[in-house]
């Protein structure tokens, strides 16, 4: 028994190679190039097969046909993009029997198949005749073959050699061309090819009556229009549809599918009605087209179930926040008696707030605890009430408001919506967008939400808003009625230590590559980071610092793999430089004419040194360290109280028009408002006229009346923690901020002495030195 032939093989996509022909091909696929090199090397034949899936890369046997062509390599070109050109002859029809994989590339087991001829040669030369004269038809109607072309099958008796030239020209599917390879009998092949040319030569008269049509309906100079209607003419005589109808029939499949309500339906539908009748040309057909997209998109009935779990939602806030107890007391009563009621009526919860304190992060805790699905809308900036309610469609470029975007992108009727910086809003001659806001937040109004681009009433009921705000005075007063403000003033220094070294600094340790055995960041070095290197009320510039931290230890552990990194509180310097902030310390002495108050900023608390100074002069009050409206007539009340109780005080009845008064405020350059320094001043300045030092580890805050009573004031816990902080030890504060008590932590309650004051005398008291 004959050995089989090896010879390798060249998988071919979207094209065939017939026997008797010489063409070209381009080669580009390792297992194709691979397999040519191998033939080139040797005898220079190939098996050429295709592929039955083209957008396989790679093909397995049996993703190939079994039938192929055995082809000679008769020239080889290298292309510059790394392809090969090679003009190849078919020498004849072979059988697949096995395929070994040789590197990149198959050998094939190939068996020579033998054709059957027709019973007699009179029926062969009827079957050629007929052949050649159905391809001669066909030349004659195409445009892409020349009249020469003909002439290659003139001289050729035998039946399989003009079929498979034939066959090589026809503009057919792959499909179509294999299975000619297919069929060895070749009277079988002669009938189907001769019916192969028969159907061509139908859709080219076809195609030529179609472009004489076509011809006679427009001008010669509209190029662009004639383009389009020929295909129009062509998917007719087909039978299909044109790609417009194809849009309406798509739309239409969409707007059935959707979870819109009948009205909504029947308003698409119309609209849809329109697209179809409106020329594809004209710039309504445009805007209707995307109307209509965003009705299908928009959400209408499709909701997410709720999962109101007060134990679950306890467990997703503290994962997600440390601290911030009171803030998350009052979320969990909002989603318990959602939970109990199923009403989203209730209040709108509106997060107040200085930057990086969690106000976004919990608007996302809240949503996961729902298991509702979290968007957020920032409004800071907004000045258009079109950003809010969308533009009409008469504009060119007309879209929908945030509101619709926003219910777009989640994809339900029930999502969680946050309003960010909703205090960041202004309004100029384009309109108030925060009216428009009014509709949205508006339970009564906001079943019905009137945006101008959908034009239709939405739905916006179901949606829980919540809103985010830095500061309370910049939220519109109509606005701020119908929502619930939540005051987050921001973490304590021992929350910010909690924070950075359980969440902060793990993090970036891992997110920089390291662990615990290459860095340790302790106790000190992050007290010395929460105090000397950021000043803020969050601890997004505390985590910049720590990652700017362990950048630094990452390069110094590439240097010395081998050394662990201590980092303490001396090392910060080498690391991160010199500490960009100071706080406040306490005097070292009592001193006469110096009180400490205690000041609230946005980044928490610090001291507030206040001094006076007595001399000879007309009675003028200068008061200087850019002190805000509110903070002067604070100190003018204290001179004022002074002046009223000089003889309690035991000064001259004149003493104030002998004496000029100079009240400063240290750190000139820092504005300084508010009213809790005003028995911080009337103190600092009876210790100047009475000469009587004040004790150095006394702080206070209170603002003060002409009848010298002490008023309530904020901030209380934020003050403690940074007199604490700064070394006093003993505190006086209105006696109707004693409430506020409770916030103070114990830990730094046990060491300092709160002391109620509701009249200057008491403040006196325990402030100033006892005279011996």
């Amino acid at each position: 028994m004959a050995k089989k032939p090896h010879i390798p093989l060249v998988p071919l996509k979207g094209t065939v190679v017939f026997p008797n022909v010489v063409m070209h091909l381009d080669i580009g696929r390792k297992v194709s190039i691979d397999a040519v090199e191998k033939a080139m090397a040797g005898d220079r034949r190939v098996i050429f097969v295709a592929q039955r899936d083209t957008s396989v890369k790679v093909p397995k046997q049996e993703e190939l046909f079994t039938t192929g062509v055995v082809g000679y390599i008769k020239q080889m070109l290298k292309l510059p993009n790394g392809t090969f050109r090679i003009l190849v002859e078919g020498l004849y029809r072979a059988e697949t029997s096995a395929m070994t994989k040789h590197d990149d590339y198959y050998i094939a087991d190939v068996d020579k198949l033998s054709e059957v001829k027709p019973e007699s040669e009179l029926k062969e030369d009827a079957y050629i005749r007929s052949i050649s004269d159905g391809f001669k038809r066909y030349v004659d109607l195409s445009p892409k073959l020349s009249k020469e072309t003909y002439q290659d099958i003139m001289d050729i008796d035998d039946l399989s050699h003009v079929s498979d030239v034939v066959s090589s020209y026809l503009n057919i599917k792959v499909s179509q061309k294999q299975l000619l390879i297919d069929l060895i009998d070749l009277e079988e092949r002669a009938k189907v090819l001769i019916q192969m040319l028969s159907n061509e030569q139908e859709l080219l008269k076809l195609e030529k009556q179609i472009n004489q049509k076509v011809k006679k309906t427009i001008e010669q100079s509209q190029k662009e229009f004639y383009l389009r209607e020929q295909v129009k003419v062509i998917q007719k005589e087909l039978g299909d549809k044109d790609g417009k109808q194809k849009d309406v029939s798509d739309l239409l499949k969409k707007i059935e599918a959707s979870d819109m309500t009948d009205r909504i339906k029947q308003l698409a539908k119309s609209e849809l009605d329109r697209f179809e009748r409106i020329p594809q040309t004209s710039a309504e057909s445009g805007i209707i087209r995307n109307y209509l997209d965003w009705l299908i998109q928009l959400p209408w009935q499709e909701m997410t179930p709720d999962m109101l779990d007060i134990h679950k939602a306890e467990k997703v806030l503290d994962q997600d926040h440390f601290g911030l107890e009171k803030i998350k007391a009052r979320i969990l009563e909002f989603i318990a008696v959602q939970q109990l009621t199923h009403d989203l009526s209730g209040p709108i919860l509106c997060l107040v707030g200085p930057p990086g304190v969690g106000k976004t992060s919990l608007a996302q805790s809240i949503a996961r605890a729902m298991g509702r699905r979290f968007t957020r809308v920032s409004l800071g900036g907004v000045k258009d009430e079109s950003e809010i309610r969308g533009h009409r469609r008469t504009y060119v470029g007309a879209m929908p408001g945030r509101m619709m975007q926003a219910m777009k992108k989640v994809g339900t009727v029930n999502p969680v919506i946050l309003l960010d910086e909703i205090d960041k809003m202004a309004n100029d001659f384009r309109g108030d967008p925060a009216s428009a806001m009014l509709e949205v937040l508006d339970p009564e109004q906001n079943h019905q939400f009137s945006d101008h681009f959908i034009e239709e009433p939405y739905d916006l009921s179901q949606v829980l808003f919540l809103a985010t705000a830095n500061q309370r005075d910049g939220i519109p007063a109509p606005l701020l009625d119908r929502m619930e403000v939540i005051q987050l003033s921001g973490y304590t220094e021992i929350e910010k230590q909690f924070i950075a070294k359980n969440y902060l600094v793990p993090k970036q340790v891992k997110k920089h590559g390291l662990d615990g055995n290459h860095l340790q960041i302790r106790k000190d070095a992050i007290l010395e980071l929460v105090r000397r290197y950021t000043r803020e009320a969050g601890v997004r510039q505390l985590e910049r610092q720590i990652a700017s931290l362990v950048r630094k230890a990452a390069r110094q552990h590439l240097d010395a793999p081998e050394t662990r990194i201590v980092m303490t509180k001396n090392k910060l310097v080498d690391f991160l430089g010199h500490p960009p902030y100071r706080y406040g310390e306490r005097e070292s002495e009592d001193l006469i004419g110096t009180a400490t108050g205690l000041a609230y900023t946005a980044f928490g608390g610090d001291i507030l040194s206040i001094e006076v100074s007595v001399v000879p002069g007309k009675g003028k009050l200068q008061l200087t360290g850019k002190l805000g409206d509110v903070m002067q007539e604070s100190a003018q009340a204290a001179m004022s109280y002074v002046r009223s109780r000089q003889d309690v005080l035991e000064l001259e009845p004149d003493f104030y028009e002998k004496n000029d008064v100079h009240i400063h405020v240290p750190e000139g350059a820092t504005p300084k408002d508010g009213p809790s320094a005003g028995i911080t001043m009337a103190t600092a300045l009876i210790s100047a006229l009475t000469k009587r030092p004040i004790k150095k580890e006394v702080g206070m805050t209170g603002e003060i009346t002409l009848r010298g009573r002490v008023l309530p004031i904020g901030g209380l816990k934020e003050k403690s923690l940074s007199a604490h902080r700064s070394g006093i030890t003993t505190i006086l504060f209105p006696k109707d901020n004693e409430k506020d008590l409770e916030d103070i932590p114990q830990s730094v309650k046990n060491h300092m002495t709160f002391i109620p004051v509701e009249h200057m005398d008491d403040v006196l008291k325990y402030a100033l030195v006892e005279v011996k």
